[in-house]
């Protein structure tokens, strides 16, 4: 089992690498070596912010046939470069900016300053409140609903068993995410209206990808049930299931990845305003390379060894839902944000190595302890 998916792993990062290495050969051809530093400095922040994206999505791949997580791999990053590191950032120029696509084409090649009023990355800076507020309701659903649930393991137990009592509540998430956007909007937002609206667009949006979810267990369950009462249904209705739930899972985590790549994307722009080099760095090296972290975790069973990896990851994903609030108003650099995370997952890595050491010297199942950190 475990020579297959090293060889597997290594294949995959090796092709990360090859693609890598030709963004960067042609960011060279496009800009010189300017532009392939800068392809590379995007590719390295991508990376450093989107670790907790690749656990968290590690989580849901690993529920996906091997056909499917190839298709994450590969269609998904098209969607992942093309669409949020080219298309996203045009639409809402488009939409914030109220000009047409052609304009915001033009717009986005003109070599303007980026302090310049009329530049691409001002004007998107300019949309960063009702961004944040989108992206910022989200991620804080999602943590807050994997903060209420009721777990067997824990990794900050002091807290995380309390919160789970109190999760019981019904929509508690979704009462406190509630609340807080409009304290955010009563209070820091510049412009209320819009991002009220876009926050309330946030929380539909992770309520529809969750129902998703929720349609996806249900479907799978009655197919399960199904295919038992009749047992020469043959693996027709099997393959059927399968390809239904991979597709709702795939949508899941196309959402869920775009999600994670606001500050990313916005971030950006504050190192260079073209388009095609950001696209080379966040997409085909950053996004790649988280990609491949992520089908590597499931492969390697890396969350089952480490069972904290994903507490920290979650906890980060908080972490990042609030720095994207904060930056409705207030400025905060995107190392901040990476270490945060960096340091999160770091210290849920610690406490699954003291963990694993701690029960293999008693002798106990790993799954059945938990830990107080």
């Amino acid at each position: 089992m475990t020579a297959p998916a090293n060889h597997s792993a290594t294949r995959i990062f090796a092709a990360s690498g090859i693609i890598s290495l030709a963004a960067i050969v042609v960011a060279y051809f496009y800009g010189g070596w300017k532009a392939a530093g800068l392809t590379l400095i995007l590719g390295i922040l991508e990376i450093t912010l989107s670790f907790d994206n690749a656990v968290v999505n590690a989580k849901v791949l690993e529920r996906m046939s091997e056909r499917w997580q190839q298709i994450f791999l590969t269609v998904g990053i098209v969607i992942a470069v093309f669409g949020m590191r080219l298309v996203f950032p045009l639409l809402v120029v488009v939409l914030t900016a109220h000009m047409s696509p052609g304009n915001a084409i033009t717009l986005a090649f003109q070599k303007l300053p980026i302090s310049d009023h009329e530049s691409y990355a001002y004007k998107l800076h300019e949309a960063h409140p009702q961004i944040a507020a989108f992206g910022g309701m989200f991620l804080l659903l999602l943590f807050l609903d994997w903060l209420f649930e009721e777990r067997e393991i824990t990794w900050l137990t002091w807290l995380e068993r309390p919160l789970a009592r109190i999760g019981k509540l019904d929509a508690l998430s979704v009462i406190i995410a509630g609340v807080l956007l409009f304290v955010i909007g009563q209070t820091v937002a510049a412009d209320p209206g819009k991002v009220l609206a876009a926050g309330v667009l946030g929380i539909v949006s992770y309520l529809a990808v969750n129902g998703l979810g929720g349609l996806f267990e249900n479907f799978e369950e009655s197919q399960e049930e199904e295919f038992e009462r009749k047992a020469h249904g043959g693996p027709s209705e099997i393959a059927k299931a399968v390809g239904k739930a991979g597709f709702f899972l795939f949508l899941y985590l196309e959402v869920l990845d775009a999600s994670f790549s606001f500050d990313g994307v916005i971030g950006a722009f504050a190192i260079t305003p073209d388009p095609i080099i950001i696209a080379l760095g966040l997409g085909l090296i950053g996004a790649l390379f988280v990609r491949s972290l992520t089908v590597y975790l499931v492969r390697k069973g890396t969350l089952n060894d480490y069972v904290y990896l994903e507490h920290g990851a979650h906890w980060a994903i908080g972490a990042l839902a609030l720095i994207l609030l904060i930056t409705i108003k207030w400025e905060v650099n995107e190392v901040v944000t990476g270490l945060v995370g960096l340091v999160l997952i770091g210290a849920a890595f610690v406490s699954s190595l003291m963990r694993n050491r701690r029960e293999a010297a008693e002798g106990e199942p790993v799954q059945e302890i938990d830990v107080r950190v």
